[in-house]
């Protein structure tokens, strides 16, 4: 038997342990979950050298696969990472616990008392590439909501992935916790993933965190439920009254703080009347900072590339940006709604009546104004991490935190109470 064979044996192994470990976590203490992620949190930092040695291993690992350099810089750690992860595990210990939360109470004229209150999914299967912080910010978000969770992190965050799952291991073994609550596949081979999306018995839901490719496999071929967006085609849209400030500062930070995170702008939509009283500043800022702008007949100055047809709606994870100039807010929904993905969008404007326009007519999962795409994330949202972004519209929608990975049950009191 070789070792493609035992993939199903395995991941029933791993789907049986995981939903005996859900069992046990749903009614867990706060204070043990809270305790196993403190612990965690000390493990990633005591064992950060251990966990950058292994990510070097993976690094030449993603340079001999010819990975972009957008992707090796989602697969890069150090030490400042690594104190990101570090705080993101603190922060999600240290918020409330969601589970048994009272989302609406009342009671009905008959006398019934009823509540629904918050409780977990159940078990929890993430799918990631390149980021080893999921594998923290999953495993957290998961345990801090009262879900096991099986995670599959890309064969180029291998070794890095083993050496955070090792320190959320020992979390939960110091409070006392299940330690097949969080559980790491410990296999390169793609049938892993394969069972995962076809495992109804054991795993409740699907998350996959990373580009088109995995996203639309994934969305293709589960019969497990999914949380997904399929790609994150930001676009910025400075209007006619945008301040010059605000727009270029925001302009700047949405496209190049990060270019390989989904928040990252991909397009940028010029209001006329701003082109024709500022001219070519923003895309001359763009150019500056060494970014490649695709731009339109209009945009277009010495040093920008012409725009072809597919460059709109196309997720680019670079240092390259579309361009286009639109006719006001009518324009640039026309454009957005076209061309985007229903991740994240922003406007940029003094004029109120064109913001509550922008925020009424779009359905993105998140839309900002004045404010940089890059606070797409759910540590910024107040979270202390996320699993990921979710552009579909039932259930999660957005930053998918620990809130975000609970359902509800209703709980009815009555006095002996009969219909009649």
């Amino acid at each position: 038997m070789n070792d493609h064979d035992t993939i199903g044996p395995m991941m029933v192994q791993i789907g049986a342990d995981a939903r005996a470990a859900a069992t046990l976590l749903a009614t867990a203490k706060a204070s043990a979950k809270q305790m196993a992620l403190r612990v965690a949190s000390d493990a990633v930092w005591d064992q950060r050298a251990a966990i950058i040695a292994a990510n070097k291993l993976d690094l030449a690992f993603g340079a001999d696969k010819g990975l972009s350099p957008a992707m090796m810089d989602r697969l890069m750690l150090d030490e400042t990472r690594i104190q990101g992860m570090v705080d993101s595990l603190r922060a999600v210990a240290a918020q409330a616990d969601p589970v048994g939360a009272v989302m609406d109470e009342w009671t009905r004229p008959n006398g019934l008392h009823i509540r629904r209150v918050r409780t977990p999914i159940g078990v929890i299967g993430v799918i990631y590439e390149s980021r080893p912080n999921v594998t923290a910010d999953a495993g957290a978000l998961c345990l801090k909501s009262g879900n096991a969770v099986i995670l599959r992190g890309g064969s180029e965050s291998f070794h890095s992935s083993h050496a955070i799952h090792a320190c959320l291991v020992a979390g939960l073994q110091a409070a006392g916790l299940p330690d097949k609550a969080i559980q790491l596949i410990p296999t390169r081979d793609r049938a892993a993933v394969t069972a995962m999306l076809q495992a109804t018995d054991y795993i409740d839901v699907i998350v996959p965190r990373g580009g088109k490719g995995l996203v639309g496999l994934v969305q293709r071929e589960a019969r497990v439920p999914v949380f997904a967006h399929l790609e994150g085609v930001c676009h910025v849209y400075v209007d006619g009254a945008a301040d010059l400030d605000k727009a270029r500062a925001v302009l700047l930070n949405a496209k190049t703080r990060r270019t390989g995170i989904c928040g990252a702008a991909e397009a940028v939509l010029v209001d006329r009347a701003f082109h024709d009283k500022y001219g070519d500043v923003l895309i001359r800022d763009l150019l500056d900072a060494g970014v490649e702008v695709r731009a339109d007949d209009v945009l277009a100055i010495t040093g920008t590339v012409a725009a072809k047809p597919d460059d709109y709606g196309r997720e680019f994870l670079d240092m390259i940006i579309a361009a286009r100039q639109v006719d006001g807010i009518d324009g640039a929904i026309a454009h957005i709604r076209q061309y985007g993905s229903h991740h994240t969008d922003a406007i940029i404007t003094e004029d109120d009546a064109v913001a509550d326009r922008f925020f009424r007519e779009l359905d993105s999962a998140i839309l900002m104004r004045n404010a940089s795409t890059q606070f797409a994330d759910g540590g910024e949202f107040g979270m202390g991490a996320e699993i990921g972004i979710a552009t579909g519209k039932l259930h999660a929608r957005g930053p998918v935190g620990a809130e975000q990975l609970t359902s509800f049950k209703y709980l009815v009191t009555g006095d002996g109470t009969v219909r009649g």
